[in-house]
């Protein structure tokens, strides 16, 4: 274990779990703040969370680079607007590079499940290695997006070629001149799929239902325009502000006004007629839901990739995987020799496969059981000195989940504040606060496009909506600028020695 600088013998250990945008962002304000008696547990052996294991051809950010990026952690030399998978990779590197964060972290370490010990006020922690660690204060950061959703898809074990899921790439798989299934036709395979037709003689693309896809205004910076970021500091930070604002807007037309969307959805038919020739490949690409029920798309490549003669679009369901072969509900069999699920994430399962247990034993995931929820997506009542950075209702549709995840980190910070001031051991959210709190979010999300008809990662199988802010994200800033201690049942006491 990595030395842990400690500023107070008496101070609660602070364990994150964690080191992707919310771990190295809590960890760099904890410093900020005088705050260094914490350990980062990271089950892989490199920091980067989400862009770390989404290494796949062609992996990119939506969201622009200025904005996607810590506002107290600015880079003015990003290579292009919307930044992609290495550079985002090698800026969480550098951040925690300069903030001295990796005498803090042990790699390697993967926690299984953490127990509330009500008589001393503190986390056991357990890995995957059988070790305990003891925690005065316990944060995941562990994303809504870091485990990989699987097709239960009958002979999919059977399949005796390579396979592997995009969020898991094989790099060692040459896919030159071979036949690649690519079954799912979200985010990650707009990114992948180009990619992938370069390579493969014939691909075929399995495609459960369309996606709304619009252009991506990306482009490369000037080394002109780099050099001004860096010398003038103001204006990287009007650029940021203007993006933030722009993107803010957005949110009038998924969460209050869904008509307004219906302009985005005629550019996105107008998008796919002028990057398509084949007209049946066109129709069979277009959703049959409202836009912005679920994600929307942005690519440039992505219909022309499936316009090659090449490129086989598959829309009967699939029956079987076979040896050698993907057989569809028609009878049709299609030989294949490389099989890559881009099938998402299981993001309503929030911290999968963890088990978390609060007072009493009782386990987190029985509390979720209709569905995961917490206060202001951070607490969760029966779960004292326990704080999630992206928990429940903090993803967003239309902005950077960097800012939502500043503000909760603004917001957890004091609640380290308060337990490292001496007189505070515990705090646990009120469950009616929380409920409280649940009810209105729920409530909003009904009138949000969201909720208009289709099946998306958005909701649980019980069609609940456990993943979106149903709002302006300054309206979330606001609700996180202070942390009321009112909202919590305090216990006065004191917390074992951290290490």
């Amino acid at each position: 274990m990595p030395a842990i600088h400690s500023s107070s013998q008496s101070a609660p250990h602070i364990v994150i779990i964690g080191t992707g945008f919310g771990g190295l962002g809590m960890a760099i304000q904890l410093k900020k703040a005088g705050i260094d008696h914490f350990t980062l547990l990271e089950k892989n052996d490199a920091v980067g969370g989400t862009w770390r294991d989404n290494s796949y051809p062609g992996a990119a950010c939506d969201v622009e680079s200025h904005l996607y990026s810590f506002s107290f952690e600015p880079k003015p030399d990003w290579s292009r607007k919307f930044a992609r998978q290495p550079e985002i990779l090698a800026y969480l590197e550098d951040c925690a590079e300069r903030r001295d964060l990796y005498p803090h972290i042990r790699f390697g370490t993967e926690v299984v499940a953490a127990a509330y010990d009500e008589a001393r006020y503190c986390w056991v922690i357990t890995t995957r290695a059988g070790e305990t660690i003891e925690a005065g204060i316990l944060i995941t950061a562990c994303g809504q997006l870091n485990q990989p959703a699987y097709p239960a898809i009958p002979g999919v074990d059977d399949f005796a070629g390579p396979a592997f899921h995009s969020a898991r790439w094989d790099h060692d798989v040459d896919l030159a001149g071979r036949r690649v299934a690519v079954i799912g036709t979200g985010a990650s395979a707009i990114q992948f799929v180009p990619e992938v037709v370069d390579r493969a003689a014939h691909t075929q693309v399995f495609q459960r239902a369309g996606a709304w896809v619009m252009s991506k205004s990306d482009g490369a910076f000037s080394a002109k325009a780099k050099r001004r970021f860096a010398r003038w500091p103001l204006l990287a930070r009007l650029y940021r502000t203007a993006i933030y604002w722009k993107n803010e807007g957005r949110a009038l037309a998924f969460t209050r006004w869904s008509a307004l969307l219906k302009p985005f959805a005629l550019m996105a038919q107008r998008h796919a007629r002028r990057q398509m020739r084949d007209d049946d490949k066109r129709r069979r690409l277009m959703p049959d839901y409202p836009i912005g029920c679920k994600r929307i798309l942005l690519s440039n490549d992505w219909y022309p990739a499936i316009d090659r003669e090449t490129v086989d679009l598959v829309t009967e369901p699939i029956e079987r995987i076979e040896r050698d072969a993907v057989v569809t509900m028609d009878g049709k069999r299609h030989p294949v020799d490389v099989l890559i699920h881009g099938t998402g994430f299981k993001a309503t399962e929030f911290l999968a496969p963890m088990r978390i247990a609060g007072r009493g034993g009782h386990d987190l995931n029985a509390a979720w059981q209709a569905g995961a929820r917490a206060y202001k997506g951070i607490t969760v009542s029966g779960f004292p000195n326990f704080f999630m950075l992206y928990g429940p209702n903090t993803n967003l549709a239309h902005n950077s989940i960097i800012f939502m995840l500043e503000s909760q980190i603004c917001y957890v910070l004091q609640g380290v504040q308060a337990l490292c001031a001496g007189d505070i051991a515990s705090l646990d959210v009120r469950r009616d606060r929380e409920a409280d709190f649940d009810a209105r979010i729920q409530h909003a999300l009904a009138r949000t496009v969201w909720q208009s008809g289709c099946t998306s990662w958005y909701r649980n199988a019980a069609g609940r909506n456990t993943v979106n802010w149903p709002g302006f994200t300054f309206s979330f800033r606001r609700a996180t600028a202070k942390l009321d201690l009112s909202d919590y049942h305090c216990e006065h006491g004191r917390h074992p020695a951290g290490p």
